[in-house]
């Protein structure tokens, strides 16, 4: 064999040995230069994070330009139980609700005790919507949509702020609710004559707290102050007052 030959062998198999390490490393050296969103924490005060340096992470403040993006990386978890007050007001009185919510396996249940004492059910899964009086033994069904749940709940669904004109988005940031660390949106849309509140947990992506103004007077608000439980506790049914089980989360 001449020693051509025997040259281009060699650099074949030097090209062949150093295309292996790229494809073995090459992955993990551009990995550390993605920056990732950072978000405060429950132990936090409600700012960012000092990432110290690190090229793994990125401060990301949150602005009216942002905050959609900052939103779109939260996500609720699929199985929690949780409970909620719904508060209305207009000119010289009000009135609150207090819900009580299970979630697990793609199935909602919603028990509202309304302001006269009533206590409504609404279940959702599998695209349908029962609801019911408690003390019933009959139900009612509709065909249900990805809103229906947060519909039963009196509560406004967050993730339309992914779809707002930016330009309708006033006041953007981190801030504490509670004891909750949020991404605070106020938003004002077109028309000009109400405001809209929104208050998103970075821990679990629920929404904690909401209010909606009209003409400078707040008419409705949404708080959810107490401990989400997730998963959602087992042994929780999801059931028809005929005594149908539609499913029971999982022990």
């Amino acid at each position: 064999m001449g020693q051509k030959n025997r040259l281009v062998i060699v650099i074949v198999l030097v090209a062949l040995i150093v295309g292996a390490m790229f494809t073995s490393f090459g992955r993990g050296l551009f990995a550390l230069n993605t920056p990732e969103v950072v978000l405060p924490g429950a132990g936090g005060s409600g700012s960012l994070p000092d990432p110290g340096g690190d090229p793994l992470f990125q401060q990301v403040e949150v602005t009216t330009q942002t905050v959609t993006g900052v939103v779109a990386t939260l996500a609720r978890p699929s199985s929690y139980y949780r409970e909620l007050t719904v508060e209305t007001f207009w000119e010289g009185g009000g009135s609150s609700s207090q819900v009580q919510v299970w979630v697990d396996g793609g199935f909602s249940h919603i028990r509202q005790t309304t302001p006269s004492g009533v206590i409504r059910h609404d279940l959702v899964g599998e695209g349908t919507l029962y609801y019911w009086y408690e003390g019933d033994t009959h139900y009612q069904a509709a065909p249900a949509d990805g809103l229906s749940s947060d519909l039963a709940q009196h509560i406004p669904t967050y993730e339309t702020v992914l779809e707002l004109d930016p330009s309708h988005i006033i006041s953007a940031g981190y801030e504490r609710k509670g004891d909750l660390p949020c991404v605070y949106v106020e938003v004002r849309p077109q028309g000009g004559h109400t405001l809209e509140r929104y208050w998103v947990s970075v821990d679990n992506g629920l929404l904690v707290a909401a209010e909606l103004e009209e003409d400078g007077q707040v008419v409705y608000q949404m708080s959810a102050w107490t401990p989400v439980q997730s998963p959602c506790p087992a042994g929780a049914q999801f059931t028809l007052p005929g005594g149908e089980v539609l499913y029971q989360a999982q022990e």
